[in-house]
């Protein structure tokens, strides 16, 4: 399997290369050279056994291929259930019972796991660049920090991530740091970008990304689609349906892939917060990357979603099939605080603002007439968003053991400007 830029301006490589070097040398993201064919999969007892079957074909031919199982079973040492709502035919996929209380650390263990194997015996260390609307670098940090031969720097917007995800992204040190940017999440992923295609730089200072960029992020967070979706068909024999709330567009685009792959998936709904950029796009308009507004959903605040690019690529470029195949929905922030409010109120079920955004989308879709099994991708643990959920839901949020431990610990973040002289300083130094 060999792996191609989605602006088809660069060589082929091999999955290794692709997940060392983050971006192509175009600036595009890579992709498969070509999709693997769709094929019977089986539910597995753990998380692990069917991602490392529905993972194979990636991995065929690659120096990686034969420690696949391995990187699996290291990278998912936690639960992903599947639990019922209390509204008929619904459920929440819960995603936050990794380390940092969020599903970015699914796909960040796993790329860690392969990029410390890459990496093995290499003299000059590797440096993570990865900017963060919030959970990413948490996730990141905590994957990579003490792992001899790489480094970690964390780029996130100042002010516009919960208190929480703050202390969370500067609390780790060692091969870790962090950099509060005087700007928007759009601002840190520019920033790292342009580094990742610094030919100079990176002469330097090797650099790789563990955004959803990352192939090394996407292709593992299939996982949990893979395992919910045959778990609930071996159980009931019916397909599952997801809303699944959407930034930067990785996590829908990893429930995508694994449809095309031939997991029993129905429908997948994307849920965005006041970032319309994707539903205006699905609703018919030109796709219009643009400035990102600050929502109580902050880890969605993307007004330029890396993995669209990817999406065309999956479709061709053909915008009307793609059009065809989606719904995109908004949801404002005084909706959002609201669904906290009533699900508490009426079920006893707390949410996480970017949880309740797709909850929401969801209760839309039922009110229209929607049938089937449905699940909502549950992001984070409400407990990182104390300051939005608990005014809602009249308590205090009970702190998950893990996300306790590291709220524990002292953190510190450097002050940035938007500016990548500094960051390129930072990183050379």
């Amino acid at each position: 399997m060999k792996f191609v830029s989605t602006r088809n301006n660069s060589p082929a490589v091999s999955l290794s290369d692709a997940i060392a070097a983050g971006l192509a040398p175009d600036g595009g993201l890579y992709v498969p050279a070509q999709l693997p064919a769709a094929r019977a999969l089986q539910p597995g007892d753990s998380l692990a056994a069917p991602t490392a079957a529905l993972l194979a074909p990636f991995f065929e031919g690659d120096a990686l291929a034969p420690e696949l199982a391995a990187i699996c079973a290291e990278a998912f040492d936690f639960p992903v259930p599947l639990k019922p709502l209390a509204t008929p035919g619904d459920h929440v996929l819960e995603l936050f019972h990794g380390p940092t209380a969020a599903f970015k650390d699914v796909g960040a263990r796993f790329l860690a796991a392969a990029l410390a194997r890459i990496r093995r015996g290499q003299e000059r260390p590797l440096t993570i660049l990865v900017a963060t609307s919030g959970d990413t670098g948490a996730a990141v940090a905590a994957a990579f920090h003490g792992q001899p031969g790489l480094r970690v720097v964390v780029l996130y917007p100042d002010g516009r991530v919960s208190p929480r995800q703050a202390h969370q992204l500067g609390c780790f040190g060692g091969n870790v740091s962090a950099l509060r940017v005087a700007g928007s999440f759009d601002d840190c992923q520019a920033l790292v970008k342009r580094a990742l295609n610094d030919a100079q730089l990176q002469a330097q200072v090797p650099l790789s990304s563990a955004n959803s960029i990352s192939l090394g992020r996407l292709l593992p967070q299939m996982s949990y689609y893979a395992h919910a979706a045959l778990s609930h068909r071996a159980a009931t024999g019916r397909e599952l349906h997801f809303v699944i709330p959407t930034g930067n567009l990785g996590n829908a685009l990893a429930a995508i892939l694994a449809r095309a792959l031939g997991v029993p998936i129905g429908r997948i709904v994307l849920a965005t917060n006041a970032n319309r950029v994707l539903p205006e796009y699905f609703a018919g308009g030109d796709y219009a990357p643009r400035a990102s507004v600050a929502t109580v959903a902050n880890a969605m605040d993307v007004g330029a979603p890396s993995n669209f690019e990817r999406l065309r690529w999956l479709y061709a470029g053909d915008d009307a099939a793609l059009r065809a195949a989606f719904t995109a929905m908004a949801v404002d922030d005084d909706t959002i605080r609201a669904t906290i409010r009533r699900r508490r109120e009426l079920h006893g079920e707390v949410f996480c603002p970017h949880t309740a955004t797709a909850v929401h989308v969801l209760e839309t879709l039922r009110a229209g007439g929607v049938d089937g099994d449905w699940a909502v991708a549950a992001t984070a643990h409400p407990a990182k968003f104390e300051s939005v959920v608990e005014p809602l839901v009249g308590h205090a949020v009970e702190v998950p053991p893990a996300l306790a431990a590291l709220l524990a610990r002292p953190a510190h973040a450097e002050p940035a400007p938007p500016d990548y002289g500094v960051l390129r300083d930072h990183l050379l130094g």
